[in-house]
């Protein structure tokens, strides 16, 4: 099955609908009329300070001129994303083109930045839309469920709370807070995600929460703000160029990556600044 992407309006609230989803360090290297169509996840990799992008059509990372380069040859629709440790990520969604694997990739794995992949656990029943690792534990958005799962080892999980949720973000510090950008707004749990809070505003698309007083989100018409106290109060300080969101990630406290409809945008000065890394052919939804 293939997804039916969770659309962001960006003149409106929030809407959320969970639906069943449809030549560099040996890195292969796409032609350089090679596109980008949608992303769903940034991150960089402490071993070498790299941009890696999760794509509909796979991972990608900058080459030399700038122009999008696959990283090995996967063409799989990655959802959820993230840097787990050095050269370590964790990944689900879909297959590509050809592939046997089933219509879930559940929650997959990879040692070597992304070049080669490993299925962990829940192949076929499970499609993560957000992923977080924080004090390593991974905290997964499972969005074919709608639920939250928490695993220590990736194999093993545990289903915490069901709701209907865009994106999460756990607390740097404690392992018990953790939060969802839902349809109301921002829904919070102090018991590890076991029970939400009813969202308050503002209403966030996506989150990421690098230090205590470092919480980033950013709102369905690109607006970024930041909380330094867990989100009880936000602060807008830019709107990220490009239009409509489609992924966060805080790096540090001043280390931003953000996805928006025509490019991936990074900033070093706590959002104050973007520089764009990496084009997007388009922002349509897949």
């Amino acid at each position: 099955m293939r997804k039916h992407y969770l659309a962001l309006a960006a003149t409106a609230a929030l809407g959320i609908t969970l639906t069943a989803c449809s030549s560099n360090d040996g890195d292969t290297s796409t032609p350089a009329e090679a596109t980008i169509s949608h992303i769903h996840g940034l991150g960089i990799d402490p071993a070498d300070g790299r941009l890696y992008v999760a794509t509909h059509e796979g991972i990608f990372t900058p080459g030399v001129s700038g122009a999008p380069q696959r990283v090995g040859d996967s063409q799989d629709d990655f959802m959820g994303f993230t840097v787990a440790r050095a050269k370590t990520f964790l990944a689900s969604g879909h297959p590509g083109p050809g592939s046997s694997e089933p219509g879930n990739r559940g929650l997959i794995e990879s040692t070597d930045a992304g070049k080669t992949w490993k299925t962990k656990s829940l192949a076929g029943k499970v499609d993560f839309h957000a992923l977080d690792y924080v004090n390593e534990t991974i905290y997964g958005y499972d969005s074919t469920n709608g639920l939250l799962r928490v695993s220590k080892d990736g194999i093993t999980w545990d289903d915490r709370a069901k709701l209907r949720a865009l994106d999460i973000a756990t607390s740097p510090v404690d392992p018990d807070v953790v939060l969802a950008t839902t349809q109301e707004g921002v829904a919070k749990s102090t018991d590890g995600g076991r029970t939400f809070a009813t969202g308050t505003q503002p209403v966030m698309a996506f989150v990421s929460w690098a230090k205590p007083d470092a919480l980033y989100g950013i709102n369905p018409a690109g607006a970024l703000s930041r909380s330094t106290d867990g989100g009880a109060t936000w602060m807008q300080s830019t709107t990220i160029p490009g239009g409509q969101p489609q992924a966060l990630t805080a790096v540090d406290a001043q280390h931003l990556l953000a996805a928006t409809q025509n490019g991936v945008y990074e900033s070093k000065d706590g959002g104050k600044t973007f520089t764009k890394r990496l084009n997007v052919s388009s922002g349509a939804a897949h």
